[in-house]
């Protein structure tokens, strides 16, 4: 996963991005046959999920791939798998210049490869946070997948909250393999060992969880003192990104 955008659109309207495969389609040609990519909503502020979309393709073949999308809500909510009803079944990916905009009662869908660079200093984040200048990113792909709908949709309160997650079935198990709102979090901030168990953890857990390891990091490697550390952290943990759609 490579970034996570919510904005909102004309007419009242709530639009969710989210990106992945960096390196598009030279790391991948295709979506992950096996994965669950998923948009989770906080719609009441308690960092849990209470509306997901869930999105699963088809086995790509040389020119065609498909994807359904789910939209879960409560408790199925909450869960890793592809839950909920279909809102959208069997729509064309786009692997083309041209993007294909499927329309599904209120909601407009698009999945395919997008032109997307992005500023990535690699070397700097390696080099302990001394920047280069260089960047990574600049004439970069990504496969993109994008949701728009009514903001009503995603409840009554003026202000979401939005992460994201991809899973992967592995001998039967579907493995948390990425998940975030803030872009390099993990990569920044958690240790090689840790990642698996921060990829599989929920934002509720977050501030808890890493307030201390990422205060001494901030502390070790940018000169915060504790206080400062800690509310640097509070605008990005727990890891949501927050939309305001008053």
């Amino acid at each position: 996963m490579t970034e996570l955008f919510d904005f909102t659109g004309r007419g009242e309207r709530t639009v969710l991005i989210m990106n992945v495969n960096p390196i598009a389609p030279t790391g991948a040609a295709a979506f992950h046959p096996d994965a669950v990519y998923r948009v989770n909503v906080d719609t009441d502020g308690d960092h849990r999920a209470d509306v997901a979309f869930s999105c699963v393709f088809s086995p790509p073949t040389e020119t065609e791939q498909t994807v359904t999308v789910y939209r879960a809500t409560g408790e199925q909510a909450r869960a890793h798998e592809a839950a909920g009803e279909p809102i959208l079944t069997d729509v064309p990916v786009s692997f083309g210049t041209e993007p294909a905009v499927a329309e599904s009662g209120p909601y407009l869908f698009f999945a395919g490869f997008r032109s997307d660079p992005f500023f990535a200093d690699l070397d700097g984040i390696v080099n302990k946070f001394r920047w280069t200048g260089v960047d990574w990113g600049a004439d970069k792909n990504v496969f993109g997948i994008v949701l728009e709908m009514p903001h009503a949709e995603l409840g009554t309160a003026p202000e979401i909250g939005v992460w994201a997650r991809v899973s992967l079935w592995q001998d039967g198990q579907l493995t948390s393999v990425d998940r975030g709102a803030h872009p390099s979090l993990t990569a920044y901030f958690n240790a090689e060992d840790v990642k698996e168990t921060y990829n599989a953890g929920e934002p509720a857990d977050d501030w808890d969880t890493y307030r201390e390891p990422w205060t001494a990091v901030l502390q070790h490697f940018g000169g915060y003192d504790r206080q400062a550390a800690e509310q640097a952290l509070r605008t990005v943990l727990p890891d949501i990104l927050r939309l305001d759609r008053g």
